[in-house]
């Protein structure tokens, strides 16, 4: 469904229709509170200018989520709609003929970039729409100054779950007189999906919980790979309509459950993205319902009808109280927005999942009572 602006919510229009124009701009919100979606309209709102306007994100899975949308509703616009590292590649051509120089990291020589950008003068004031901005480095907001770009950033510091972030205060000091619109409430998850999210909140003041109730989110002991298998095609096929969501730490575990899927379902109902391949596991149509088997790097940004994270006896090692994993199954909760299973191997339950009361996790919940 294409959210127009009249299908959005009034704390959302109203951000839309006090956003200036000029100037640069950091948009806050939790999880839900729609600044995907936010984004992609305050591109189309700024492309009726028309001067260029370009969407910009880090991961290509959630580039090709937000694409569709963009071109709905605003398909005589031109807006662009690219990674971060494919548009910065577009931009040094321009200049050079060659694609911006990278380091071993997979990012960019910035201070080559940064150079390349000094020595020749803004062609014009483009507009930058930024999604998921936290998890992009200080060095391209500097590089934003440099080609004199209007940027609005979209972002939340408490899902900073990347090896290259920066902070909401490095975003809004490196963006010189950028101007901080919040959003406070939370329109994707269920209550119940949203209390359990919280327990892994590390900001000061959590989201406060929405009115749509949901089933309360289930952890499960899996014996082995095929009992995990089992659980999601019996959700499957049981919720036909719905988008299913199975988020790997690993890709051989991820790849391991694709082989298995497909045997028991049809591929019209399966999917998988793995961010490093070509073809087949490269390109989603993320709408569809049916089962999509991802990595948790591939993630952010995106939600499902109901969630599985299989795997998380993986991070027992981790310090439960260290911010990095508690931002991290932030993210993970809220990529559902009814119905979330977490799964672990082995006989005692995570740290990080134990401490957490059975009214917000229940524990072990019979397969054939599954909640629809």
């Amino acid at each position: 469904m294409v959210l127009d602006f009249l299908s959005l919510a009034p704390d959302q229009q109203d951000l839309l229709t006090t956003l200036p124009f000029d100037g640069h701009h950091l948009v806050t919100g939790p999880p839900g509170s729609g600044k995907s979606v936010l984004a992609v309209q305050r591109a189309v709102i700024l492309a009726l200018t028309g001067e260029p306007v370009t969407l910009l994100t880090r991961s290509n899975l959630l580039r090709q989520s937000l694409e569709p949308l963009a071109a709905a509703l605003g398909p005589d616009q031109g807006l662009e709609v690219s990674t971060v590292h494919r548009w910065l590649h577009s931009w040094h051509r321009e200049g050079t003929g060659r694609p911006a120089p990278q380091t071993d990291d997979g990012w960019f020589d910035w201070a080559a970039v940064m150079l390349h950008a000094a020595s020749r003068p803004p062609a014009g004031r483009p507009f930058l729409v930024i999604d998921e901005g936290q998890d992009l480095p200080v060095d391209f907001y500097r590089l934003c100054l440099l080609i004199a770009a209007r940027t609005t950033v979209f972002a939340d510091e408490c899902q900073r779950i990347t090896d290259i972030q920066c902070t909401l205060a490095e975003i809004g000091t490196t963006l010189a007189g950028s101007i901080r619109h919040d959003l406070t409430v939370t329109h994707r998850t269920s209550r119940q999906v949203a209390a359990l999210a919280n327990h892994f909140h590390v900001g000061k003041n959590p989201p406060r919980l929405p009115d749509r109730q949901g089933p309360v989110p289930s952890l499960h002991r899996y014996d082995n790979a095929q009992r995990v298998t089992e659980h999601i095609v019996e959700y499957a096929r049981a919720h036909s309509d719905r988008r299913i969501g199975v988020i790997f730490r690993h890709t051989r575990h991820q790849m391991d459950l694709v082989a298995r899927l497909e045997r028991r379902l049809p591929s019209t109902r399966l999917q998988a993205y793995v961010g490093e391949s070509t073809g087949r596991y490269r390109t989603l149509d993320l709408a569809r319902p049916g089962v999509t088997v991802l990595n948790r790097a591939s993630a952010k940004g995106l939600d499902f009808d109901a969630v599985f994270v299989p795997d998380t006896h993986l991070d027992a090692g981790e310090d439960p109280t260290g911010a990095g994993v508690r931002m991290l199954y932030y993210v993970l909760i809220t990529r559902a927005r009814t119905q979330l299973f977490l799964g672990y191997a082995g006989e005692t339950e995570p740290p990080l999942l134990s401490g957490v009361p059975a009214t917000d996790l229940v524990r072990d919940q019979v397969r054939t009572t599954i909640a629809s």
